[in-house]
């Protein structure tokens, strides 16, 4: 039994598909069809149901094998997205008729995924480039899953697309959409976000500064600041219209006030951060006060000026969209997500919502590899 390497996640596969064998039919109209075996009901899967128990179970079992990881890998990415692809597709036409099996068998079909994502973590390439790689393809594996069950529940269990539609319907109406789209981000993110972002981030550093040369304002500044990060924002943003018109100028208003408290607080944090004995070094050298701001007291506070400004990248898109609920011009993501449900027309919402939030994650990740691009000397980013 020295070949055989047992894992759970491919032994319960196993028990799942053992189980949806046994109770038999995967949808009501397979059901019908075996109550009354002389009628000709169509069902799903009347030609893969063999086929997608058969595939389960030879995945389930050569992964366990003490195969290389690098082919364990690829033998469970394709044979669990093959599963879910033939579930998925043979539910087409027959939504809202999924009994128990199929659920099991998507669940089967997920815990193999999860081996999958596990031998790749386990994995320590030499190759700096099959690391990166390795990095990508694991979250973008647990997203893609996270697609999968949603669409397949929200077929298989036939749930009003009023309700929760199915991410083909958000894409389709992506697809159909994007010159709308493309106004609504052009708006909401290239005007109200990036600006308010930039002038709230880089005048919530130049405070922080203030701050820190100045002990008036770090014992004034700072308690004041915690009162007016607390403020709702959905009472800002009528008062930042009013100010401000309706154009996107209100909306970088309210995203300035949401970015630059937390640029302040990280920033007079990081000031504080660098050690004594590295400041008695530099007052040993007659050391000015700006000189050892920025040889010693920036760069000791540069990761926590990059949590702000990660952190910020969110609260920006999140405060521009709320925003424009309470007054914009014809176009805006905020706009378009508050008239759409109006109309119920769903799928548009959540493609509003698709976009801003593939829009926030490029953002992140943006500031994020800007980050290890100057901090590459903190332990945190040597670490990997």
């Amino acid at each position: 039994m020295n070949w055989l390497k047992p894992s759970w996640q491919a032994v319960t596969a196993i028990v799942l598909c053992m189980i949806a064998a046994v109770l038999g039919a995967m949808s009501a109209p397979e059901a019908a069809a075996l109550a009354q075996p002389a009628s000709s009901v169509e069902y799903p899967y009347l030609g893969t149901k063999g086929l997608m128990f058969g595939l389960l179970v030879v995945t389930a079992l050569v992964s366990m094998t003490r195969i290389p990881p690098v082919i364990e890998a690829v033998v469970l990415f394709v044979g669990a997205h093959w599963i879910a692809w033939l579930l998925i597709s043979g539910i087409n036409g027959f939504e809202g008729t999924a009994l128990a099996p199929f659920f099991l068998l998507l669940a089967a079909a997920w815990l193999l995924a999860w081996r999958c994502v596990s031998v790749l973590s386990a994995t320590h390439p030499v190759s700096r480039w099959v690391a990166t790689a390795s990095r990508l393809i694991i979250p973008a594996i647990f997203g893609a899953w996270i697609l999968i069950i949603w669409e397949a529940v929200t077929r298989g269990a036939g749930i009003p697309f009023i309700l929760l539609p199915p991410p083909s319907a958000i894409g389709a109406r992506i697809a159909n959409s994007l010159p709308v789209l493309a106004a609504d981000v052009r708006q909401t993110i290239f005007k109200a976000v990036i600006f308010g972002y930039i002038v709230g981030s880089g005048a919530g550093f130049l405070a922080a500064i203030a701050a820190d040369r100045v002990p008036f304002l770090r014992r004034g500044l700072l308690p004041i600041g915690n009162m007016v990060s607390a403020l709702p924002i959905i009472g800002v943003a009528p008062i930042m219209v009013m100010w401000f018109g309706f154009d996107w100028q209100s909306k970088a208003a309210v995203v300035i006030i949401m970015t630059f408290f937390p640029m302040l607080v990280n920033t007079v944090a990081g000031l504080a951060a660098s050690g004594h004995m590295e400041r008695d070094l530099m007052r040993t050298y007659a050391s000015s006060y700006w000189q050892t701001l920025f040889k010693l007291r920036l760069p000791a506070a540069a990761p926590f000026i990059f949590n702000a400004l990660k952190i910020n990248s969110t609260l920006a898109l999140i405060g521009a969209i709320v925003a424009e609920f309470f007054g914009t011009p014809v176009v805006g993501m905020g706009f378009r997500i508050s008239t759409e449900v109006g109309r119920m027309n769903i799928d548009m919402v959540w493609a509003e919502i698709a976009v801003a939030a593939l829009a926030g994650s490029v953002f992140y990740g943006v500031v994020a590899l800007f980050e290890r691009a100057v901090t590459f000397w903190h332990p945190s980013v040597r670490g990997g």
